[in-house]
């Protein structure tokens, strides 16, 4: 006993004459990894105060030297090459050693939101994704990694957090997000490289919440609290996301990000498109990787009736929302919407099905971002009306191969003159366009097409992607 004691006392008088401590990754740097390929990105972690260190990799022949700084954090920028693997990461000095294994290189994409982005394969109980367990059950695949950010809100911006990355296998993507699933399978499947998702989300959460101070002093409506005492609502509380969940992840090489938020901003549409912009901006901007693609999937009809009073749902229906995110895609550069028309249910804020959406965000990924095509991608969108007495032809963009309603009457145009009120409007379909009229309107001069809470999808393209709700009147 006498001896143990003398050795482990003279074990930590080494120790506090050298300041030894154990070389630390963060979670993002962990067995199983991918890292964004042909790019430089940053690897970084801890060891002992102001000591240098080394960083090998296993598919290059040189070393990168680094030397930590006072809080003895290191970090490295280095190169990857073409997909592939699996590599090792090794970080050492004379003293210590130690190896990340399993390493691969390819696309690395983030994924983050509320609810719908959160909800994992396996569904919520009592609410389902349609065929997530058949996925589930086919999901192992060596060459997609996945990561998820645990829940945590704060005040002060964290370092780190609770995780590691996972190869994909029932196990694992039973409880990963279904959209960034589907979104990442089919880039796996289509461009034949490994992927990795990082999913950071928080099921009702607000805009704000994943910004932070100095990306919100000109909104002076919010509240940025000082102390944790002031996170009433860790969802709902501006900056507390950011800080708990997504500043661990900020820096980490991506290739882009895929975003699915805005049903609890709804009540706040006008505001939200300059939150939203402000946001996409920043996260750029902090992230140092340039103007990485950013495509966002448009919130779907829900009856929210159910959550607030009549008198608000009217006045400001989700459908205001969904056109700030409609304006939001044209007016931010290498974005992109995916529009959802066709899964909202009315009793339920999350659709069952997640695969459309998470295949249109990877349609928009593969075309703009890599540069596949001869298939769709962007929904068909309002151009253009000509009114011919009491007529109006409506012309869209984006239908090279035109419009459908398979088959179904189209009832969910309307049609209102200087008045300002709206009929229904009947409707003519033509190849690349719609003609409207109502014996109600002598003289139209603003239309509408499914502008309420809740509506289901009657137009779509040839490739089956839905028009959005729209209007050309601001009343």
């Amino acid at each position: 006993m006498k001896l143990y004691r003398i050795v482990l006392i003279f074990t930590f008088l080494l120790c506090s004459i050298t300041g030894f401590s154990q070389i630390k990754f963060p979670a993002l740097f962990s067995d199983n990894m991918i890292l964004q390929q042909q790019t430089e990105v940053p690897v970084w972690g801890w060891g002992d105060k102001n000591a240098e260190y080394e960083v090998q990799t296993s598919w290059i022949q040189e070393s990168y030297s680094v030397k930590t700084n006072n809080s003895g954090k290191w970090q490295v920028k280095v190169s990857t090459p073409k997909a592939g693997g699996p590599f090792s990461i090794t970080v050492k000095n004379n003293d210590q050693s130690k190896t990340i294994n399993n390493v691969m290189i390819g696309e690395v994409w983030l994924c983050s939101g509320q609810s719908n982005m959160e909800m994992p394969l396996k569904g919520f109980p009592g609410q389902p994704v349609s065929g997530g367990n058949e996925t589930i059950v086919k999901s192992s695949n060596d060459d997609i990694r996945l990561i998820t950010v645990p829940r945590d809100s704060k005040v002060q911006p964290k370092n780190d957090f609770e995780g590691a990355w996972h190869v994909a296998s029932p196990e694992y993507t039973s409880d990963f997000s279904a959209t960034a699933w589907y979104f990442g399978s089919l880039l796996n499947d289509v461009l034949d490289v490994p992927v990795g998702l990082i999913h950071v989300s928080y099921g009702g959460s607000n805009v704000e919440a994943w910004m932070n101070a100095e990306m919100l002093k000109d909104f002076e409506s919010i509240n940025v609290p000082e102390t944790p005492e002031d996170i009433d609502e860790p969802n709902r509380t501006a900056t507390a996301l950011y800080n708990g969940m997504l500043s661990p992840v900020i820096s980490y090489g991506i290739k882009g990000a895929i975003w699915y938020q805005g049903e609890s901003n709804y009540d706040r549409p006008f505001q939200y498109k300059q939150l939203f912009k402000k946001m996409v901006s920043s996260w750029r901007e902090i992230w140092d990787q340039g103007e990485f693609p950013f495509y966002f999937a448009q919130i779907a009809p829900f009856d929210y009736s159910v959550f607030t009073p009549d008198t608000i749902v009217e006045k400001y229906n989700s459908a205001y929302l969904r056109e700030s995110q409609l304006k939001a895609s044209h007016e931010i550069d290498n974005s992109g919407l995916a529009v959802l028309m066709d899964v909202g249910e009315k009793d339920n804020i999350h659709p069952a099905q997640k695969k459309k959406g998470g295949h249109r965000l990877a349609y928009l990924a593969l075309a703009k971002t890599y540069g596949l095509k001869g298939f769709e991608f962007q929904s068909p969108e309002f151009n253009a009306m000509e009114i011919k007495g009491s007529t109006v032809i409506v012309s869209f963009d984006n239908v090279p191969n035109g419009l459908t309603s398979y088959g179904k009457e189209v009832t969910g145009f309307q049609i209102a003159g200087e008045n300002k009120v709206f009929y229904p409007a009947k409707t003519v379909l033509r190849r690349k366009s719609v003609m409207l009229s109502s014996p109600h309107v002598e003289k139209p001069v603003a239309i509408r097409y499914l502008f309420k809470d809740y509506a289901e999808a009657e137009l779509f393209s040839n490739g089956g992607l839905p028009v959005s709700s729209f209007r050309t009147d601001d009343w």
